[in-house]
């Protein structure tokens, strides 16, 4: 007999439809950690890269970091723009130290004196555009000098120190010093044999303020060491001279004629020149302060 085939029926089960969302789950779920940092692991996470931030020496980053972590709402900022914050925080921070630095190393007579507040009333021979110009031009980049002529107490000290001081504030090395001490500084500088190391190190400075010019005569000694110093800056690196001594008379104070042409033709290459008039600023200032002292006249006794 023939054999009669029977079909038998098998179920095979239908494959699950793949969808957008099983996808998305899926992914998150390789993704999630299998262990999450506590609040506390994270805060000494973050005190951590702060101390290694200092220990760099970007404290102004570290500070700025420390600063976003107690501001609540810190995290709707993206990452990029959170590091463009520390970043320039860090700039400002650093920027400010070396303001600072370059202001202490300048031993200013006036560390305080500021051309904004320079006092330009009338009768003074300057007024505050003037000087606000020449501060904001390139005298300093240029190697110019400046030469402060006016009778003691004017303010040319005063005002020699606003300008050292405004470039410190453009980042720039300014040293004040008195000519009526350099003598004895170069006397000592020369006994310990350092004086040609001081000189190149002086050179180097961008501005110099040499205050009280042509007050005390000068020995041979400082008259050639002062013609190193004009030399090195001829055109090259700023200088401010304040003098009560008109320029026309300054051959006689330096004695020598050959010595003399040269120094006052490397400092006359690029000079601003302004004479300061009026009354003494000392004088001014004391009669100021006696009227605060004063004490307040008795009110007349009324008419009976």
């Amino acid at each position: 007999m023939r054999a009669i085939p029977i079909a038998i029926a098998i179920p095979i089960a239908m494959p699950t439809p793949i969808t957008v969302e099983a996808v998305r789950h899926a992914v998150l779920d390789i993704a999630r950690p299998t262990n999450t940092i506590s609040d506390k692991e994270s805060n000494m996470l973050d005190h951590t890269t702060i101390d290694q931030l200092r220990s760099l020496k970007l404290i102004g980053f570290a500070e700025g970091l420390a600063q976003q972590m107690s501001q609540t709402d810190i995290h709707t900022l993206s990452f990029e723009e959170r590091l463009a914050l520390l970043v320039q925080r860090e700039l400002h921070t650093r920027s400010d130290r070396r303001q600072t630095r370059l202001l202490q190393l300048a031993h200013l007579k006036f560390p305080r004196a500021a051309i904004e507040d320079l006092d330009a009333r009338e009768g003074r021979g300057i007024d505050r555009k003037t000087l606000m110009s020449l501060a904001l031009s390139q005298w300093v980049a240029q190697g110019d000098a400046i030469v402060l002529v006016g009778a003691t107490g004017v303010g040319k000290s005063w005002i020699a120190c606003a300008l050292g001081q405004y470039a410190c504030r453009q980042g720039h090395t300014v040293l004040y010093l008195r000519v009526p001490r350099l003598a004895e500084e170069l006397r000592l500088l020369h006994g310990s044999g350092t004086f040609s190391k001081w000189l190149a190190q002086l050179a180097r400075v961008e501005v110099l303020i040499l205050d009280d010019w042509a007050m005390t005569p000068l020995d041979p000694a400082t008259r050639a060491d002062l013609l190193e110093i004009i030399e090195d800056r001829a055109a090259r690196k700023a200088t401010i001279i304040t003098t009560q001594l008109p320029v026309e008379h300054w051959h006689g104070w330096i004695g020598d004629a050959t010595i003399a042409d040269a120094i006052c033709d490397r400092l006359m290459q690029r000079v601003h020149r302004l004479a300061l008039t009026g009354e003494s600023m000392r004088d001014t200032q004391r009669q100021a302060a006696s009227k605060k002292r004063a004490p307040a006249k008795p009110a007349a006794a009324a008419s009976t």
